[in-house]
């Protein structure tokens, strides 16, 4: 390995398992999953809990056999074809070539997902059973068939175009998770593409969808990034401009992987026989409290998926993350983050803030991503058609509707709880919306708005006296309206009997990260990644675990400082590897 265990260790904060970290400022946190921050703890030291961890690789146990138990499996080889009557082919992962570089590991995803001891980071063995080039114990590596409707258009099959399913791994607390190689190569469903990932692409998916767990969102996780000198090549923005990069590989973790174009394609392709199979192993496995004799379970399963979208596309917006391709094919049935490809995270509020350069039309702009989820709902109603009855799919569009409403309660939830506000006020929407059409208007930073609003006093608030480090919010005080909602937002604070200001802020900081991973810090990082120095993204790794709280190595870089101006400049797109999957 080129990169030294040190170096990885270094890179990793978290010092115990069950949920404790060392916090970087000293001391000891705790992660509280229900408001997304670190709570420190009046003890000195980490104590650290002995827990079995597996210092040898080749026990990591992994089994492909109920995916290849429950369906019928395309066996036909790995070329590229139209497959039908199957969910899954066989398919191997394609080595790497060249010397392989582990750039970077999750220590809480290898430690408490995958019950591994760090001391396998010195096994030779690591890169290669990490990136596909040898095979865990047990795995039958996969490559999953779906469809999708890509920016609003049938697309027909889809599938894992460069990525391999290597099957699921049971861990000590009895949670279940599938784990899926990314950029390993060839499969029936890559098209005329490569099958690679490239460097670039597998930085940013391994930074955010870590980032996206430690903000509180639901998210697919990233153990490992892998990159050889093996060269792929790339026209990035389609200009005619091919330039060769490096391959690399994440192994990356889902509870699941299904997504509604699993569903889609067998809809469309007539296989409602499979159809149905794949519904039922989906909510044996996924949904267990839906009880498997209900007559009705496939209205309840799709109620659960309409609500937790709602959610999930709610606390996309509540942190300013833009996804950039809400695709069908993008979109999981387990209501959690996927397919990390041109995301971005929104600096000027600007509801037209659209993350992927070739998204011409804006159809997923930061504004629209509610909209991108109702209409993939709707497809997915579609799907589910062939097996309900008359009456059924009467009350499966009822269910759609509601969409609308639950995702403003949800969005409404997460901004009161971002301004501090307790209880309900008739007038709590009027005054967010104002807000935010107040950060619109002056290009006011979203993050650090809410951020260096949750770091003024009241007095401050009242007396309008902002420090020129909250720099955010003098931009916000050039609207000649601020005064006016700095006087209903203090006249909401006060109605709250009983918090006081050190309460209001604490709530504050706890849901409004200082924090995140703005393209311009990842386009840094990959620019020195891409001379073999990986410490920037080490660096990342490490302030993005502790989003919400102030640390000196992030201030020192100028994370929570005002964007460059070369920021403005740049242009994210999807990797044209010409297949469909990210």
């Amino acid at each position: 390995m080129c990169v030294t265990v040190l170096a990885l260790l270094a890179s990793a904060v978290s010092m115990a398992t069950g949920g404790r970290h060392c916090d970087p400022a000293g001391g000891c946190a705790q992660n509280d999953s229900n408001t997304h921050h670190a709570t420190k703890q009046t003890n000195d030291t980490c104590a650290v809990w002995e827990t079995p961890h597996t210092k040898h690789l080749e026990n990591l146990q992994i089994s492909s056999r109920h995916f290849i138990d429950a369906f019928p499996l395309d066996a036909a080889g790995t070329s590229v074809r139209t497959v039908t009557n199957g969910v899954f082919s066989l398919s191997a992962p394609t080595p790497l070539r060249g010397p392989l570089t582990l750039v970077a590991v999750s220590k809480e995803v290898l430690e408490d997902i995958l019950d591994l001891d760090l001391s396998v980071l010195q096994s030779e063995d690591f890169v290669h059973y990490f990136s596909g080039g040898k095979p865990f114990p047990g795995s039958v590596p996969l490559a999953h068939r779906y469809g999708g409707h890509q920016f609003g258009y049938w697309a027909g099959q889809l599938g894992d175009g460069r990525a391999h399913l290597l099957g699921e791994y049971t861990n000590k607390d009895g949670e279940r998770w599938e784990l899926q190689l990314k950029g390993s190569g060839k499969t029936p469903y890559s098209r005329s593409g490569d099958g690679r990932a490239v460097l670039r692409s597998s930085v940013r998916e391994f930074l955010c969808s870590e980032a996206m767990h430690y903000l509180g969102v639901p998210t697919s996780r990233a153990a490992s990034l892998i990159v050889s000198d093996e060269p792929v090549w790339r026209d990035q923005f389609y200009d005619g401009n091919v330039t060769k990069e490096r391959g690399a590989v994440v192994l990356r973790l889902a509870k699941s992987w299904f997504r509604i174009g699993s569903l889609e394609i067998l809809a469309r392709s007539g296989e409602v026989d499979l159809l149905r199979k794949l519904l039922d192993f989906i909510l044996e496995k996924y949904f267990p409290t839906i009880q498997s004799n209900d007559p009705d379970k496939f209205l309840v399963f799709y109620s659960k998926v309409v609500n937790e979208t709602a959610q999930l596309v709610a606390r996309w917006m509540s942190v300013g993350f833009a996804h950039g391709v809400c695709n069908t094919d993008n979109f999981s049935l387990l209501s959690v983050t996927i397919d990390y490809g041109p995301f971005g995270f929104m600096e000027s509020f600007d509801p037209s803030f659209v993350p992927n350069w070739s998204d011409d039309e804006g159809r997923y702009s930061m504004g629209r991503q509610a909209n991108g989820g109702r209409f993939n709902l709707g497809k997915l109603a579609e799907a589910l058609g062939p097996i309900l009855r008359p009456e059924q799919l009467s009350l499966m569009e009822q269910i759609l509707k509601d969409y609308p409403q639950i995702y403003h309660k949800r969005f409404l939830e997460f901004f009161k709880a971002k301004l501090g506000l307790l209880g309900h006020d008739e007038k709590d929407e009027d005054l967010i919306a104002f807000l935010l059409k107040l950060m619109e208007d002056t290009h006011a930073d979203f993050t650090m708005t809410f951020r260096q609003l949750s770091e003024l006093s009241d007095h401050q608030v009242q007396a309008r006296t902002i420090p020129p480090e909250a720099w955010a919010i003098r931009d916000l005080a050039m609207h000649e309206l601020f005064s006016t909602w700095v006087d209903m937002y203090v006249r909401r604070l006060q109605k709250q009997q009983n918090d006081s200001d050190d309460d209001r802020r604490r709530r504050m900081r706890s849901v409004n990260p200082r924090y995140v991973l703005r393209n311009w810090m990842a386009e840094s990082a990959i620019k020195k990644a891409e001379r073999n120095d990986f410490s920037e993204v080490h660096l990342l790794q490490r302030i993005l675990r502790w989003p919400f709280q102030e640390q000196a190595a992030a201030e020192a870089v100028g994370y929570a400082a005002q964007p460059p101006a070369w920021a403005r400049e740049l242009k994210i797109n999807v990797q044209p590897c010409g297949c469909r999957s990210f």
